[in-house]
């Protein structure tokens, strides 16, 4: 079945890095555009970055300079590389589809939490 297993998360200061990672499997990962959602308490889910099949990739103006999205196909696993964190990317991130009909059953997530 489809499933999506982010990893990666943590507790880090502002200022520091993280990398996620988001291991697929179930479906043809290669041909998918993916993304990565986060989800701040009492907020809506929302888009941070999404890299599609070909690699072109799209960032939310509030990660631009800062977040980097990749994707391993051989490995199935889509990564977003985040630097200079603020206390406002504190946050459980997502890995989906990206810029299509709908989305797969959606996973744990991991936490993000950036002290000032």
């Amino acid at each position: 079945q489809v499933q999506l297993v982010e990893s990666g998360g943590g507790l880090v200061q502002a200022g520091g890095s993280l990398r996620l990672s988001c291991a697929a499997s179930g479906f043809i990962f290669s041909l998918n555009h993916m993304g990565w959602y986060r989800q701040a308490p009492g907020k809506q889910r929302e888009l941070v970055a999404g890299i599609t099949s070909a690699g072109n990739t799209y960032y939310a103006d509030f990660v631009k300079g800062r977040f980097t999205i990749s994707r391993d196909n051989a490995k199935n696993t889509v990564y977003l590389q985040m630097n200079s964190l603020k206390a406002e990317d504190t946050a459980v991130y997502y890995c989906n589809r990206f810029l299509s009909s709908g989305y797969l059953p959606w996973g744990q997530g991991t936490q993000v939490t950036v002290s000032s």
